[in-house]
């Protein structure tokens, strides 16, 4: 990719993420995803909190890094303990489908992530066009958690699922552990033709402690291109 293209990609992740931001009314609880395009999220709620054009708004972080980000920005936060229902969660993708179906994962946060979505009234989520996909798993594998026990029992199961299946290292070739321990089986199986019904056999799984495809669980999507700004619901 050219710095050209980079430039751009930034700019539409930008675009859309002070969009989704314009949702956040003050006095709210609101889950903070991770990933790129939610660490524009943050910054941008912290400008606004700092400019007191928002107010008394606290953040339900999911992992450690998008933590560390809204603290050292003085964006106040809280937890699922003491705020089980949120009002909204703005949060990226990898992947999206037509039906607005995700996979998500790709920075490791895929549990959290799914646990604060699930606590969330509104699930927004915010990408850039290129995360468009006439179908799931065309571009991107679908991440799996798996504990580190008998972890290469999972990864034989996920082969016999037709996946070509890749444990996640970190920068040093050790294991890639999420925030919880665990580590990232990354799952290419080509295009999904009924993720449901893979997400069902993942879940099934012992020892599966969670999987980045996220369906039915989108409440509204907001695009960025060249275009401009557009906001989608699912259909029906």
């Amino acid at each position: 990719m050219s710095l050209l293209q980079e430039s751009e990609a930034s700019r539409y992740k930008r675009m859309a993420a002070e969009r989704a931001v314009e949702l956040i009314q003050s006095g709210t609880v609101v889950g903070l995803g991770s990933g790129s395009t939610s660490a524009l999220v943050v910054h941008r709620l912290a400008a606004l909190l700092g400019e007191g054009k928002l107010k008394d708004v606290v953040g339900v972080p999911t992992s450690l890094e998008t933590e560390s980000l809204a603290r050292s920005l003085g964006v106040p936060l809280t937890t699922l303990e003491e705020h089980p229902f949120l009002a909204l969660t703005i949060d990226g993708a990898d992947e999206v489908d037509p039906a607005l179906n995700l996979i998500k994962g790709g920075g490791g946060a895929l549990l959290r992530e799914k646990i604060v979505a699930q606590a969330s009234q509104r699930e927004i989520i915010v990408v850039d066009e290129s995360k468009l996909s006439p179908q799931l798993g065309t571009r991107w594998p679908v991440p799996v958690e798996v504990l580190p026990f008998g972890w290469n029992s999972q990864a034989l199961y996920l082969e016999g699922l037709g996946a070509r299946v890749v444990r996640r290292e970190a920068h040093d070739g050790a294991p890639y552990r999420t925030d919880q321990g665990n580590f990232i089986l990354d799952c290419a199986f080509g295009p999904i033709a009924r993720p449901a019904e893979l997400a069902a056999k993942l879940e099934a799984r012992a020892g599966v402690v969670e999987h980045g495809l996220f369906i039915g669980i989108t409440s509204e999507l907001i695009i960025a291109g060249p275009k401009g700004v557009e906001h989608r619901r699912p259909s029906g």
